[in-house]
C-alpha cells in the first residue's frame, strides 16, 4: 500500500483538501500534507490549532476491505502515531479518548477521522497533527511539542517520511490490500 503525497504550502484544512481530491480525482489512497493550515478539524466541531513548523497531515482510503469498526481504526491510528512519537522519546505517551496524544500529562498530538460516502463509494480521511515545534497556549488545556521535549531540533520532513512509511507497511495488514 503507497500513498501518493500530495503537498501544499497552505490550505483551509489538509482534511478538507483529502475530502476535495476524493471527489474530484480518481485516487483511492493518499496523504495530503501542508505547511500550513488556515482552519484545522479538531475534535467535535473544535478548531486545531495550527502553528508553522509543526505536521499537518491527512490520510485517505477507501473502506471497502476491511470489516474493523471506525472506532477499532481509530484506536490503531493513535497507536500507529505513539509508534512514531516513541522513536524520538523515551518518554511515556498515553492515549486519551478519542484520538488525542499526551507526554507529561500534555496534549502533543490529535487525530480526526472523517467517514465520507461519494458515488457508493466509503473513505476514511484520518487527520492528524504533531506538535513538533511549538504548541498552542490554551487556558485549562496544557500542550507540549515534541522539541520541548527532547531538547533536540527534529526534522519535519523526517517525521512526515516516517509517519508515511509507518501507515503503509501497517495499513496494509489492516485493509488486505
Amino acid at each position: 500500500m503507497k500513498f501518493k503525497k500530495f503537498k501544499f504550502s497552505k490550505v483551509i484544512s489538509t482534511n478538507n483538501t483529502a475530502i476535495r481530491i476524493i471527489k474530484t480525482n480518481k485516487f483511492r489512497l493518499g496523504m495530503v500534507v501542508a505547511e500550513t493550515q488556515s482552519n484545522g478539524k479538531g475534535q467535535y466541531g473544535k478548531k486545531w490549532i495550527s502553528q508553522k513548523g509543526n505536521l499537518f497531515v491527512s490520510f485517505f482510503n477507501k473502506l471497502d476491505n476491511t470489516k474493523l469498526k471506525i472506532s477499532t481504526i481509530t484506536k490503531i491510528n493513535c497507536l500507529l502515531v505513539k509508534k512514531l512519537l516513541s522513536k524520538f522519546t523515551k518518554k511515556k505517551i498515553l492515549f486519551k479518548k478519542p484520538n488525542d496524544l499526551f507526554i507529561n500529562k500534555k496534549k502533543i498530538s490529535g487525530i480526526l477521522q472523517e467517514v465520507i460516502l461519494i458515488n457508493d463509494n466509503k473513505f476514511l480521511v484520518t487527520g492528524i497533527g504533531i506538535n513538533i515545534t511549538k504548541n498552542p497556549n490554551i487556558k485549562d488545556y496544557p500542550a507540549t511539542n515534541l522539541q520541548e521535549i527532547t531538547k533536540k531540533s527534529i526534522s519535519k520532513t523526517i517525521i512526515e517520511n516516517k509517519l508515511k512509511q509507518i501507515f503503509e507497511k501497517n495499513l496494509s495488514k489492516l485493509y488486505k490490500i
